[in-house]
């Protein structure tokens, strides 16, 4: 019998891939957390740019995380519908599992990553659902395959069957395109009114730039600033 190699596990082989990686940027850019503006939000909107500018996949997509009502935490990838000074906006069906979650303990925080620029920022606060009309303008801002797919709903529900799903998806195609109008009531905009806004830079040498935002509530009108550890 001749020789064989040993089989490796599924976790032997991640583990090999794992020690393949290496950060996406050995240069990140200077970023001196001195010359910051006083409120989190004009730094957002820079890195936001400039990650854009970088050629960064998706910026507007980020982690949501929730907890249910059993306090057990709960992430996915969403996309970003705008901020202002309320807060950053995030949309999904009220009905959908992350609007239970909202709705049963309404804290969330958000994560975006955008290696292009050796960048993360972590925003955490409460939430609260923005006006019907603003819900509503938001849908209609969308695509007809957003309209159909908030039109399909039973987000996360079970699915007897994909030929289930496409039936309904066709469905509502029909009627998004026929009535690019149509009003789906449970689709809610929500604000995370963030209390703290945390901006991250990678250093190859790892002495990684941590500049915190805080304030006691959203009410609160000044925020303070400070360094952290890596």
């Amino acid at each position: 019998m001749g020789n064989h190699a040993p089989m490796t596990t599924p976790a032997e082989t991640l583990e090999a891939l794992l020690r393949q990686q290496h950060p996406a940027q050995n240069n990140p850019p200077a970023f001196d957390p001195a010359g910051t503006p006083a409120e989190p939000l004009p730094l957002f909107v820079t890195w936001f740019a400039e990650a854009t500018e970088a050629g960064q996949p998706e910026p507007h997509t980020l982690s949501l995380a929730t907890v249910d009502p059993d306090n057990s935490p709960d992430v996915r990838t969403v996309t970003l519908r705008g901020a202002d000074e309320r807060g950053w906006r995030v949309a999904t069906r009220s009905d959908s599992r992350k609007g239970h979650h909202l709705a049963a303990t309404p804290k969330a925080a958000l994560g975006f990553y955008w290696p292009a620029r050796a960048r993360q920022i972590r925003i955490r606060g409460p939430v609260f659902p923005a006006s019907p009309e603003e819900s509503r303008a938001d849908l209609h801002a969308r695509s007809t395959g957003a309209l159909a797919a908030a039109l399909t709903g039973h987000q996360s529900a079970p699915l007897a069957s994909l030929d289930e799903l496409a039936d309904a998806s066709r469905a509502a195609w029909r009627t998004a395109e026929a009535d690019p109008e149509r009003d789906v009531p449970q689709w809610t905009v929500y604000v995370v009114a963030a209390t703290e806004v945390e901006f991250w830079q990678n250093d190859p040498a790892r002495r990684h730039r941590r500049l915190v935002y805080r304030r006691p509530s959203p009410s609160t009108p000044t925020w303070t600033k400070h360094l952290l550890w890596p």
